[in-house]
């Protein structure tokens, strides 16, 4: 299947500040562009999170990251425990919320006029997180993006998440306002990812 234009030039773009992007804060190899979107929460869309993608090449600020209620760090899960909920604060919650409008008369007539060219959900605007899990030997982290301040994991990634039982695991939250999907403030990330472990209680 052919790829719109727009996703085959945003692509390689992408690839080429993940890896600026990783290069900056000297942490993980480069996120494999072949491993799609994460998974979406809230009032999240594939938009934003481009936003997201694009600033990873800005230098690490830790100054507004969110505060992690859990998991706790180094903290241990059971094999047989359910999937757990992870909960943080952020400062930019407390935003009070932009004046601008998502959409102008212009774009609300285009849209009933030729619905069909609307090829993406409306902008988003509010504060934002990317949580991302570092599996060691998975080729992709396990990813969320969200305008939640928690995340209810499923049961397929808490099944992926126990398949790397006994190692330790890494949990990174990037936040940033965003306003109509274009960055208004941060990105902010933990100054150290928090390290988690699944192991066998037998």
């Amino acid at each position: 299947m052919t790829l719109p234009i727009r996703k085959r030039l945003w692509a390689p773009c992408a690839a080429v500040l993940l890896v600026l992007g990783t290069a900056c804060d000297g942490e993980d190899a480069p996120r494999d562009e072949a491993c799609g979107e994460p998974l979406y929460g809230g009032e999240a869309t594939d938009e934003a999170w481009r936003t997201f993608v694009d600033a990873q090449g800005r230098p690490t600020d830790s100054s507004q990251a969110v505060t992690l209620e859990s998991p706790a760090p180094g903290q241990t899960y059971a094999m047989d425990a359910a999937p757990p909920t992870w909960r943080w604060t952020s400062p930019l919650a407390s935003r009070p919320p932009s004046r601008e409008t998502p959409h102008s008369m212009l774009a609300l007539l285009g849209n009933l006029l030729l619905p069909s060219a609307q090829a993406h959900l409306p902008p988003v605007t509010g504060d934002f997180y990317w949580v991302q899990v570092t599996v060691p030997g998975r080729r992709c982290p396990v990813e969320l993006l969200t305008s939640n301040m928690e995340w209810q994991l499923d049961a397929a990634t808490w099944d992926t998440l126990r398949a790397a039982s006994g190692q330790e695991l890494r949990v990174q939250v990037t936040s940033a306002y965003l306003v109509q999907n274009r960055l208004r403030e941060g990105p902010y990330r933990l100054e150290s990812p928090r390290t988690i472990r699944v192991e066998d209680s037998r």
